[in-house]
């Protein structure tokens, strides 16, 4: 039985689980076009959870795919969350507002979530997938005793050899291109900032695990080019951005639209962890202040949440988390089904071209 078999999906397009941004409507619509449709839960409570998760269910049969946060747990600094709030106050008072008085923790960790561990196994998703790093070997067992497959993001080989034998099923290759939070499981330890083609290539060869390629894939050329470098799938995340299924908002859309002048940057300014973003006014005003020490993440969180809500009530749409990978200038704007038809078909049409059956054209 092939990896994609066990999953029970048709095409090897996994849709990315963006928080914020993925919904019930976008991942069923993938899955039930043949993909892995996915929601991301882990900026919530069990409770919020499980009402995606019901209506994710009422949408499809097929397999989907819920994500999880699993961060160590943020330490407290009164002294360095006081002044991250400072530095930001004049941006605040240019939207006539006041940053907040304090900042809290505002997403718990799956590794210390018994809520949302007991509504997996009592609702048992049929994919699991770990972003961050992994739970604890129980929380696996429990999770695997139920019949879920595991999926974890790795973002160089000790990682990947860490999910192997903690019991995961796949990885997801986090190529350095991928928009959206980097996975990277112990902060202390610098990013090896690998690319998607060197990562898949890589945890294909010494990993032992099926490889889903994540990181700057928009087409069906994309995923041609990670299958033939041995992965099972692959993941898009920025390509479903402006589905007309997801949430993302106007100014996100109006943003992605404007990505081929713009760009993307690494930036830990919108939430106190690295990731990429398409460039705004946040992002630049944190290239200009990078000697601000940021609290943890996601402490920081809470404050870049704060701006952005006092940005927008005066019409400004520049400090939102616009997470998207190097390969937003290619996005399309089209219902999901229709997109994943159209990346099938690139697929089938790129295939030959990879096998050296046919001359590409130029």
């Amino acid at each position: 039985m092939t990896f994609l078999e066990k999953i029970e999906i048709q095409h090897p397009i996994v849709q990315a689980p963006m928080a914020g941004v993925s919904t019930p409507d976008l991942a069923a619509a993938v899955s039930n076009a043949g993909g892995l449709g996915s929601i991301a839960v882990g900026a919530m409570d069990a409770s919020g959870a499980r009402k995606m998760v019901n209506e994710l269910r009422s949408k499809t049969d097929r397999p989907f795919n819920v994500n999880v946060f699993v961060h160590k747990e943020p330490s407290h600094n009164a002294f360095l969350e006081a002044a991250w709030l400072k530095a930001l106050t004049p941006l605040f008072e240019s939207f006539g507002a006041k940053p907040p008085k304090t900042l809290r923790t505002i997403y718990k960790s799956f590794a210390d979530d018994d809520a949302m561990l007991s509504l997996f196994l009592e609702d048992v998703p049929p994919v699991i997938s770990f972003h961050f790093g992994l739970p604890a070997q129980d929380r696996i067992l429990a999770l695997k005793e139920k019949g879920c497959v595991l999926l974890s993001t790795a973002t160089n080989l000790a990682e990947a050899i860490a999910a192997r034998d903690a019991g995961i099923d796949g990885i997801i290759a986090q190529g350095f291109e991928a928009g959206g939070h980097r996975g990277i499981f112990d902060l202390s330890k610098p990013d090896e900032c690998l690319s998607t083609i060197s990562l898949t290539r890589l945890l294909v060869k010494q990993a032992g695990l099926p490889v889903i390629a994540a990181g700057g894939i928009m087409d069906g050329h994309g995923i041609a080019a990670v299958l033939s470098l041995g992965a099972v799938a692959a993941q898009l995340g920025t390509a479903f951005i402006d589905c007309s299924e997801s949430a993302a908002d106007p100014g996100y859309r109006e943003a992605l639209g404007q990505a081929e002048r713009s760009g993307t940057t690494m930036t830990t300014t919108i939430s106190g962890r690295s990731a990429r973003s398409l460039r705004n006014r946040f992002t630049e005003w944190g290239l200009n202040n990078k000697n601000n020490r940021q609290p943890d993440y996601p402490i920081a969180y809470d404050a870049g949440k704060a701006l952005n809500v006092a940005a927008r009530a005066q019409g400004e749409m520049g400090f939102g988390a616009y997470w998207a990978g190097q390969g937003a200038p290619l996005i399309r704007s089209m219902p999901a089904k229709q997109l994943v038809q159209a990346l099938m078909k690139e697929f089938e049409e790129a295939k030959p071209i990879l096998s050296g059956s046919a001359r590409p054209r130029f």
